[in-house]
C-alpha cells in the first residue's frame, strides 16, 4: 500500500462537511446477499498479533506523510458508544458486516460504526484502502471519515452520522406510507454524486477509479445533499501514458461497465457506466435487477435500451410514482445523459465532468415551471456538424448559463442522431 504515500488531492479544505451515513452502505438491497457477524457479548476483542501491527503500521506511516486525520478508537470505546452493539443501535447491514448508531463521548457528535465481519466481503486489504481513501481524499460529495479501529482482529470504521439513509431507502426501498423522492430531488442527488467522481476523476492526484458505483452507496443528509460512500474497492487510476489499469473483476452486478466484466481492463468510463445505471434508477424508479418482475423487466438496462434509442418513448422511462410532475425536457435531457453513460463503447461515453455541466443546468430549472407541459424538443440533424455545433460554444466566453445549456443540448442532440442511425449488431446495450 505505499502508493498511497504519495496520494494527494488538488483541493483539501481545512473543514470539509463530508457527512458519512455507513447507515445504507450497510444496508444493502435485501436480494444481495449478507453475512453478518453476532453482536459480542463482551468489551474485548481477540489480539491478532500478525493482522493488527499490519494494519496500523500502515495507516501510522501514510499519517506521518499526509496529516492522515482519522482518529484511532479503541473496541471498548466503540462498544460503549454502540451499547455493547446491541440490536437497537443497529442500523443497516451487509455482506461486510453491520453498521450501529452511537454517539461520541467527548464531542456528542452522532456516528455511524461500520463493524466489519472477520468472515466477509471486505478484507484487511479493504479496510485499509477505505481507511487511507477516505484519510486523504476530502469533497462535499464524499463521506468524512471519523476514525478507525483495529484492535486485534476487530475492524471499525467510524463515519458521520447521515439521517436519511441511502438512496436506495428512498427510491428502491420504499415503505407502504413513504412518499417518492420528487423529481428535483433526484436531479439533486445526481448532480451531487456526478461532483463526488468528477472531484476522484479530475481533481485527486492521481486519480482514483470509484469501482462500486450503486444507489446503496449515495448516502443522504436531512437536506437530500448526497455523499459517495464505501470506498473498499477503490483503485487508483491510470497514469502517464496508460489508458487502462488491469484488475480483478470486481463491484456489484448490473453495475459493472461490460468492458470491465470481459476483460478486466478498468477506466474512468467504467465509473461513468456504473453512474449511468443509477441515473436510470432515479428516473426510473427501477432496481437494476429485479428478479421479482416479469422476464423481460427483471434487467433494467436490458428492459430500457429499446426505449433509450427512441425518444418519443423517453416518458415511458418516467418512475410512476411521479405522477407526472417533472418538467418533460428535464426528463428527455437526463435520459439522453443516462443513454450516453450506458453506451457499450467507452470512448463514447461523456467524461463525468461533462455529466456535472449538463446536470447543473437541469437543476437550474425552477420549481415554477409547468410540470407538466411537454417542452418540444429540437429535431436532430443528420451531418455530424450540427450534432457538434452547440459543442462549439464551450469554446467561446459565454455565461455558465450558457455552457450548461450547450453540453446539456449536445449531449442529447447526440444521442438522438445516433439513434437514428444505422445500428451495429454486436451492440447488446444501446
Amino acid at each position: 500500500m505505499s502508493c498511497f504515500s504519495c496520494f494527494s488531492s488538488n483541493k483539501v479544505p481545512k473543514n470539509s462537511n463530508n457527512g458519512k451515513k455507513i447507515q445504507q452502505v450497510a444496508a444493502h438491497s435485501p436480494k444481495e446477499p449478507t453475512q453478518a457477524t453476532q453482536p459480542r457479548s463482551d468489551n474485548k476483542a481477540n489480539t491478532n498479533p500478525q493482522t493488527e501491527p499490519k494494519i496500523n503500521k500502515e495507516v501510522n506511516k501514510d499519517n506521518r506523510n499526509n496529516n492522515i486525520a482519522a482518529q484511532t478508537f479503541t473496541y471498548r470505546e466503540l462498544a460503549n458508544i454502540t451499547k455493547n452493539f446491541r440490536q437497537e443501535c443497529l442500523i443497516g447491514e451487509g455482506g461486510f458486516g453491520r453498521v450501529y448508531k452511537g454517539r461520541l463521548e467527548k464531542t456528542k457528535q452522532e456516528v455511524a460504526v461500520k463493524q466489519l465481519d472477520r468472515n466477509g466481503l471486505q478484507g484487511n486489504r479493504e479496510f485499509l484502502v477505505e481507511v487511507l481513501m477516505l484519510s486523504l481524499l476530502h469533497h462535499k460529495n464524499l463521506v468524512n471519515l471519523i476514525g478507525y479501529c483495529a484492535d486485534g482482529d476487530q475492524r471499525l470504521l467510524v463515519y458521520e452520522y447521515m439521517p436519511l439513509g441511502s438512496l436506495e431507502d428512498h427510491l428502491l426501498d420504499l415503505g407502504p406510507r413513504q412518499k417518492p423522492l420528487e423529481w428535483f430531488n433526484r436531479i439533486k442527488i445526481a448532480l451531487d454524486a456526478a461532483k463526488g467522481l468528477e472531484y476522484l476523476h479530475d481533481k485527486a492526484n492521481p486519480p482514483v477509479i470509484y469501482r462500486d458505483l450503486k444507489s446503496s452507496n449515495i448516502l443522504l443528509d436531512t437536506e437530500f445533499n448526497a455523499k459517495l460512500s464505501d470506498f473498499g474497492l477503490a483503485k487508483l487510476g491510470p497514469t502517464g501514458d496508460k489508458s487502462h489499469v488491469s484488475s480483478r473483476v470486481m463491484g456489484t452486478y448490473g453495475y459493472c461497465a461490460p468492458e470491465y466484466q470481459r476483460t478486466g481492463q478498468l477506466t474512468v468510463k467504467s465509473d461513468v457506466y456504473s453512474y449511468g445505471v443509477v441515473l436510470l434508477e432515479l428516473i426510473t424508479g427501477r432496481r437494476v435487477i429485479d428478479n421479482s418482475r416479469p422476464g423481460r423487466e427483471q434487467n433494467l438496462i436490458d428492459w430500457a435500451s429499446p426505449l433509450l434509442k427512441d425518444p418519443n418513448r423517453y416518458s415511458e422511462l418516467a418512475d410512476p410514482l411521479l405522477g407526472g410532475n417533472f418538467p418533460m425536457r428535464s426528463l428527455h435531457q437526463a435520459v439522453a445523459v443516462a443513454a450516453m453513460c450506458l453506451n457499450d463503447e467507452p470512448s463514447v461515453r461523456p467524461f463525468i465532468s461533462d455529466v456535472v455541466t449538463a446536470l447543473s443546468f437541469l437543476g437550474t430549472l425552477t420549481r415554477s415551471q409547468d410540470l407538466s407541459g411537454t417542452v418540444h424538443i429540437p429535431t436532430p440533424s443528420q451531418d455530424q456538424e450540427a450534432i457538434d455545433a452547440p459543442l462549439s460554444l464551450l469554446h467561446h466566453d459565454i455565461t455558465a448559463i450558457e455552457r450548461q445549456r450547450a453540453v446539456a443540448e449536445a449531449i442529447e442532440w447526440g444521442t438522438n442522431s445516433r439513434n437514428k442511425a444505422p445500428q451495429r449488431q454486436t451492440s447488446p446495450y444501446l
